[in-house]
């Protein structure tokens, strides 16, 4: 990673991915560095087109925004909204609906934020909505970010970690149809992800003695093998494992009734079991404002936790308040990591 974050008078350079440029990604990255306040609190970096910019900017009725044509991240100017062109050529937009063109330029800018990333030129990245079934191809045959920058960045023990002020869950699963959960729901894959989790709430998070709640996979945790075994088998023995190693980690407890009885509270993470078991009380709880964090990674990413929003694509509506805070959880992580180093690999 770069140098640029250790000294107090250098703005920390923020990298940002366009995400599907005819939804909303477009829109909350403007609306989120309209605000000039924002350039004294990082260098933001756009991997993209100019020329979306300027088309956005003009749909949006934000003329008075202005950006400078940067080379590429390490050469971003403080105090100034930098665009770095990843693509030259005339790509046609047609906010609302996802083309070949918009996918084809999202994993461009992707891939760009990567490299800049792996050559220390940004000190993290925040990556804009994207459609996932609209930039799969040779060059992204993945179901999305999460997957993508364990790849790029070499490690398989990576965790989907979402948060929200004091709320944070973990995902042991992450786009898996619900059919294949159970046989993914190992002691040893669930220790792993309870390491990952541990190192990163200690190293991205400040949080010296971490609790964590682990949820079970089954209805009432299984209720004691009468409703199925991975609760007994799999995520006792990965509990007790972390717990072996001094580590506050509880459960597993029955997920129906944790969050409404505030048990959430109470734990610094919770480790959910698959995609849905976690998401939906998190976007309950969260009203529209959680943050998406790669957990376990050597670099720092983070995204909101919305999607592309086709439907109010162009129209005013989309709500920048996900996308700032993911910009303020990267800045944070930064923060950290510079105190207490990078958590070793797992």
């Amino acid at each position: 990673m770069s140098n640029a974050h250790e000294e107090q008078s250098t703005p920390i350079r923020l990298g940002l991915t366009i995400g599907d440029f005819n939804g909303i990604g477009p829109e909350v990255i403007l609306k989120t560095f309209h605000d000039a306040r924002m350039l004294g609190q990082c260098t933001p970096v756009l991997f993209a087109s100019g020329k979306v910019v300027a088309y956005w900017k003009k749909a949006l009725g934000m003329e008075d925004f202005r950006f400078h044509h940067a080379p590429s991240g390490e050469h971003a100017q403080p105090g100034a909204f930098n665009v770095v062109d990843v693509w030259e050529e005339e790509a046609p937009i047609q906010i609302g609906k996802p083309t070949p063109e918009s996918g084809a330029a999202a994993v461009r800018s992707i891939q760009a934020g990567s490299e800049a990333l792996q050559q220390g030129h940004i000190d993290a990245l925040v990556t804009a909505p994207i459609s996932k079934g609209n930039v799969q191809s040779e060059a992204f045959p993945y179901p999305g970010h999460t997957e993508y920058f364990a790849d790029a960045f070499q490690t398989s023990k990576s965790v989907m970690l979402m948060v929200a002020d004091g709320l944070r869950i973990a995902l042991a699963t992450n786009h898996l149809p619900l059919s294949a959960v159970p046989a993914a729901i190992t002691a040893d894959a669930v220790y792993a992800k309870l390491r990952v989790l541990y190192r990163a709430l200690q190293h991205d998070f400040g949080i010296s003695k971490p609790r964590i709640a682990v949820l079970g996979l089954n209805p009432h945790a299984g209720d004691g093998g009468l409703f199925g075994q991975e609760d007994i088998d799999a995520l006792g023995p990965a509990i007790r494992r972390a717990q072996d190693k001094k580590a506050l980690v509880f459960g597993p407890y029955p997920a129906d009734g944790f969050f409404g009885a505030g048990q959430h509270r109470h734990f610094d993470a919770i480790l959910a079991m698959y995609h849905d078991q976690g998401l939906i009380p998190f976007k309950a709880l969260s009203f529209g404002g959680g943050v998406n964090y790669t957990a376990g990674l050597p670099v720092v990413r983070t995204s909101p936790d919305h999607g592309t929003g086709f439907g109010i694509a162009g129209q005013d509506q989309a709500e920048p308040g996900s996308f700032r805070r993911a910009v303020f959880q990267a800045l944070d992580i930064v923060k950290h990591r510079a105190v207490h180093g990078i958590a070793e690999p797992v």
